[in-house]
């Protein structure tokens, strides 16, 4: 059959440089499909007026600061936060609003973009380890897919970035091209640190060799001259961290953090798990393997590809594989070394998982890409040959060969389709607008106190500063976490008290104006019943007062002192409270 010869030359054709309309078109495509996915993505972000992604609540809230100066003045949430926002990061921000582009709008279309970025490095990479054009827009694809299926990319928070500044790493580290190499590098330190020492590691691995079965130094000056320049710019970009004395620091210790509810197993930070198998390989934080490792599930091909190269003599392309591909090795080697690094000095490099999750991610979109391509090209020259030789036997070969390749580029192609609500990224949308709006009628420098869920929500929708939230419970700094502690152990002492003279001392201590209440807040099957809240030393204190009968201040304050209220909410103003405890 014709047309099945055909069909295989042209998904399989390498790389033509007299020719390269074909690369132009398999890139094309590439980015068309980011570029669906991207605007996908944008109708979320722009689908209701309080829409934001989960994480950019801790991320870009603070940023509104450089559109006005005033809001979250001495806001300590907020002074966190952007104190551990990498320089890159938040000037690109700081940038982006200078020309009139609002943090909230910029964090909504980045992703867009940035999935634009990380196709074409993906693209370009692909190609330097298996010259097949198909095979960039089967791993492009497959990265852009698992991409929108997880919420990295979409919460343009420091981590979005690694996808397209790594990838352009890697990708100009296989073309040996030196001075772009190296401004990846710096990119990354400015914008993700952690895999700044992955970098590295791999610059380090390039100067071994692997000869007549022995390891050797590389004999290839290119990568001592690399490795000195790369080294030499992590440092230079690293420096800053190093020295940071941050007031929020330092991190805690792991005999401090086992003692912490927060890191249990069941803990809203959960990290230090009884089975090893949990905390050594599959727990988030912890583990090697992230969970959405094998999203999509086709991903699941790349296990197979060393099978395939095995069996190199019935996939012809196999032979057509870059030396260039052992950086994927080299890159999980350098993640796995920081990995253990991290764990062996638990939390000072931050969560050891992160170092291998984004790398896995690269290798296995690649992996898979190649053994797919592989696979296609096998079945192709195994029907173009029986055709020469039997053609008799030709037509249900032939027919094997269409198939098994339609399958593939449906399943490859149309996976999303079988996806609920494709892109998955975890935006939020802001259910209470009259209360936002309410809330940014007020001062700038207002101070809201509240455990209530929707708390999580003003600093976004109302610019304005919460005591604490749950979504800016970060336990790794000491310096920050304990005084979150206090606060949120102060605020529900002072909401559950039944004595007058604790609760006008808290309001006074912190300067609350306002205070924010579920309805049912201060009921026993409320405090019972609010999980997050259950590991903080004073809610056991409000259990035992309300089972014992007493009845909290705020109570009698909750008719009274209202300012706004809506069915699920009630907002009192402090100035009112007082009057009830004093």
């Amino acid at each position: 059959m014709v047309l099945i010869a055909r069909l295989h030359k042209f998904l399989t054709a390498t790389v033509d440089e007299k020719s390269r309309s074909r690369t132009i078109f398999w890139l094309m495509l590439s980015l068309t499909f980011a570029a669906v996915y991207g605007v996908l993505g944008i109708a979320q972000a722009f689908s209701a007026e309080y829409v934001v992604q989960d994480d950019a609540r801790q991320h870009v809230f603070w940023m509104m600061r450089f559109v006005d100066a005033k809001l979250f003045p001495k806001d300590f949430i907020a002074n966190y936060f952007q104190s551990i926002a990498p320089a890159g990061y938040s000037t690109l921000y700081k940038l982006a609003a200078t020309i009139g582009i609002h943090p909230l709008f910029f964090h909504k279309i980045l992703p867009l973009f940035l999935g634009l970025i990380s196709t074409y490095y993906c693209f370009g990479l692909c190609l330097e380890m298996l010259p097949v054009p198909m095979t960039g827009f089967i791993a492009s694809l497959l990265l852009n897919q698992h991409m929108w299926m997880t919420d990295d990319l979409a919460s343009t928070t420091p981590r979005a970035f690694i996808y397209p500044i790594f990838l352009g790493f890697l990708y100009y580290l296989s073309r040996s091209s030196l001075l772009p190499c190296l401004g990846a590098i710096a990119l990354i330190g400015l914008f993700y640190p952690p895999y700044a020492l992955v970098a590295a590691g791999i610059l380090v691995l390039r100067l071994l060799s692997w000869e007549n079965g022995r390891l050797r130094l590389s004999g290839d000056r290119t990568n001592y001259l690399f490795c000195t320049t790369g080294l030499g710019v992590i440092f230079l970009v690293m420096l800053p961290y190093a020295l940071d004395k941050s007031e929020f620091g330092p991190t805690y210790t792991a005999a401090e953090a086992k003692q912490m509810g927060v890191f249990a197993a069941d803990g809203r930070n959960a990290f230090f798990r009884p089975n090893p198998k949990d905390f050594w390989l599959t727990g988030r934080g912890s583990g090697m393997f992230p969970k959405s490792l094998f999203t999509p599930v086709t991903h699941c091909v790349g296990l197979f590809l060393p099978l395939l190269l095995l069996f190199r003599s019935s996939f012809p392309l196999a032979n057509r594989i870059n030396s260039k591909i052992w950086l994927l090795l080299q890159l999980f080697l350098a993640s796995l070394a920081m990995f253990l690094a991290a764990h062996a000095t638990i939390f000072k490099l931050y969560q050891p998982g992160r170092y291998t999750a984004y790398s896995l991610r690269f290798v296995v979109a690649i992996a898979s890409a190649i053994a797919l391509t592989l696979i296609i090209d096998g079945v192709g020259n195994w029907a173009s040959t029986t055709e020469t030789k039997f053609p008799d036997s030709a037509t249900p070969k032939n027919l094997v060969a269409l198939i098994t390749t339609a399958t593939i580029a449906l399943a490859v192609v149309l996976y999303p389709c079988l996806v609920e609500k494709f892109p998955t990224v975890g935006y939020v949308e802001g259910k209470m607008p009259t209360l936002y709006k309410f809330f940014q009628q007020q001062p700038k420098d207002i101070l809201i106190a509240s455990i209530a869920p929707e708390a999580d929500n003003l600093p976004t929708f109302s610019q304005r500063s919460v005591l604490v939230g749950k979504e800016y419970a970060v336990p790794y700094q000491k310096g920050y976490y304990s005084r979150f502690l206090r606060r949120i152990n102060d605020l529900i002492r002072a909401q559950y008290t039944g004595d007058p003279t604790v609760l006008r001392k808290f309001i006074n201590n912190y300067g609350i104006d306002f205070w924010m209440l579920d309805r049912n807040a201060l009921t026993l099957k409320y405090v019972e019943d609010y999980g997050w809240i259950e590991d903080f030393d004073s809610t056991p204190e409000a259990i035992l007062a309300l089972k014992q009968g007493k009845v909290p201040v705020l109570t009698q304050a909750m008719t009274s002192c209202a300012v706004f209220e809506n069915q699920v909410l009630v907002v009192l103003q402090t100035s009112c409270i007082a009057k009830f405890a004093s």
